[in-house]
């Protein structure tokens, strides 16, 4: 199986990383897979080798030179010429293609050649279909979809969301290729000992202060804005707000100015992108995890909060809403700073309760173990062999979950 994705670097965020994990545990089930992707990072060029098959965070990958010009929407785009000659070459080596994303340069010119190559391929759209994300640089994308990409998600033999709710918000658009529900999975993580004084001793707080973690990629789509203005109206309250991650400059400026201006002001901690035995620390020593977004395809990092036994604080543009509210794993409201103040503050009293944020953190724990790796694998093997052979694409629809 080949997997295309413009891009495996770390500052990518979660769907890169989902690509990596879901690759090392197919080939662990000997369903034989790679992936080919440019030296993308970002702003920046991953350090690695180019034009042949290496070995990059325990997954088989193929790396090409991305075309870097000092234009972003240009270097955004991913265009490779190596990576296209080597698609043209080797593609006909694979059983089936599985394109992770579109609106870039690999995933469309991979989707075309196999095509012309006569190769099966499924189609990951990771959000880029939802209604937020096509109403940004709306007449651009609506123009290349028009133009390219709905005929290339038409042919696909199936649609790949993560969550029910990314599927329907994609019914509007009336693409003819069937969809299915296949989820990110997840590394349920060894819990450290010691970690809640441990995170304090590192953002220098008492060993008693609530910490509040905000953990994703630092853009506009994922509402960190909202969430400092709602909690500058609770600062009142004795907590300390964990912000992880990175993003555009601008916006990073943005927040940490208004973070800076606000009441919360010296309580906001940028700690920058986390991963390793950091990222636990904060994900495992953090009272509430927030992700205020306004759309996701599934949210990854919230489901590694609850893996860790962290509850969420999130909105309904996130997928996983409909689980937290049913399991009482965290609290939902919507993206406004009274709501968010509210469910926040709600957040806090319940740390009082030892007892039920005891019994709340088990039950995180027992819904992430539903999208344990090994289980979305062997989901995706079934899918792979239905594809071959032509048959319904299965779904795991998160409405089926159960602890």
């Amino acid at each position: 199986m080949l997997h295309v994705i413009p891009s495996v670097g770390p500052l990518r965020g979660g769907p890169s990383q989902a690509v990596l994990e879901i690759v090392r545990t197919l080939n662990q089930l000997d369903v034989e897979s790679e992936i080919v992707a440019t030296n993308d990072n970002g702003p920046e060029l991953l350090e690695v080798p180019l034009c042949r098959r290496t070995e990059f965070e325990g997954a088989p990958v193929w790396f090409f030179p991305r075309f870097s010009p000092r234009v972003g929407a240009i270097r955004e785009f991913a265009y490779s010429g190596a990576l296209t000659r080597w698609l043209w070459r080797s593609m006909i080596r694979y059983d089936v293609v599985h394109v992770h994303a579109f609106f870039s340069y690999a995933c469309t010119a991979a989707m075309l050649m196999a095509q012309r190559k006569r190769i099966p391929y499924i189609v990951r759209p990771l959000g880029l279909l939802c209604e937020w994300s096509l109403q940004q640089s709306a007449f651009r994308k609506k123009a290349y979809l028009a133009l390219v990409e709905r005929s290339n998600l038409n042919r696909s033999a199936g649609l790949e969301f993560t969550a029910e709710q990314e599927l329907r918000e994609a019914e509007p658009l009336h693409l003819r290729a069937p969809g299915f529900v296949l989820p990110f999975g997840l590394d349920l993580p060894k819990e450290f000992p010691e970690v809640r004084a441990q995170l304090r001793r590192h953002l220098n707080v008492p060993e008693d202060e609530p910490v509040i973690l905000f953990l994703s990629r630092l853009h506009p789509k994922k509402g960190l804005h909202h969430l400092i203005q709602a909690l500058d109206t609770v600062a009142t309250r004795r907590f300390s707000l964990v912000v992880a991650g990175s993003g555009p400059m601008d916006y990073m400026a943005q927040v940490r100015e208004q973070a800076l201006r606000g009441a919360l002001n010296e309580r906001v901690h940028f700690v920058g992108f986390a991963q390793g035995a950091t990222k636990q620390m904060l994900l495992q020593g953090a009272d509430v995890f927030a992700l205020t977004s306004h759309s996701e395809s599934f949210a990854i990092a919230a489901m590694e909060a609850m893996a860790a036994g962290t509850p969420v604080l999130i909105t309904p543009g996130v997928p996983l809403s409909p689980l937290v509210s049913k399991f009482d794993t965290g609290w939902v409201t919507q993206l406004n700073p009274m709501a968010l103040a509210s469910a926040a503050s709600q957040a806090l009293d319940s740390l009082a309760d030892r007892d039920a944020a005891k019994a709340r953190a088990q039950r995180c724990r027992a819904l992430a173990a539903n999208f344990e790796w090994s289980r979305i694998a062997f989901r995706m093997k079934r899918v792979y062999e239905a594809v071959l052979e032509q048959r319904h694409l299965p779904s795991f629809e998160l409405g089926d979950v159960r602890l």
